[in-house]
């Protein structure tokens, strides 16, 4: 059985790929913002729309936004959602 090599996977181009998809973004202080993402740049800094904030293992939002954009350097992850 052979085995093809794969392409490495690069995260700008699968972040661009999922525009419109929602995400999950988890920041470096424990903020997590859910929605979905509308716009990404080189930076990974990202626009989400419809964005919930989250504090940390809390389940329930604590508050709503239309609009939210994330600078790139205070991500840890970002997570895209099939369902969320």
């Amino acid at each position: 059985m052979s085995s093809t090599p794969q392409q490495p996977k690069r995260p700008l181009t699968i972040l661009q790929r999922s525009l419109n998809m929602k995400v999950s973004v988890r920041l470096k202080n424990e903020l997590e913002y859910r929605g979905r993402m509308n716009n990404v740049d080189s930076y990974m800094n990202l626009i989400l729309l419809d964005a919930e904030e989250f504090n940390g293992a809390n389940a329930n939002p604590v508050a709503n936004y239309g609009k939210v954009v994330i600078r790139g350097n205070n991500v840890l992850f970002i997570k895209i959602e099939k369902d969320l």
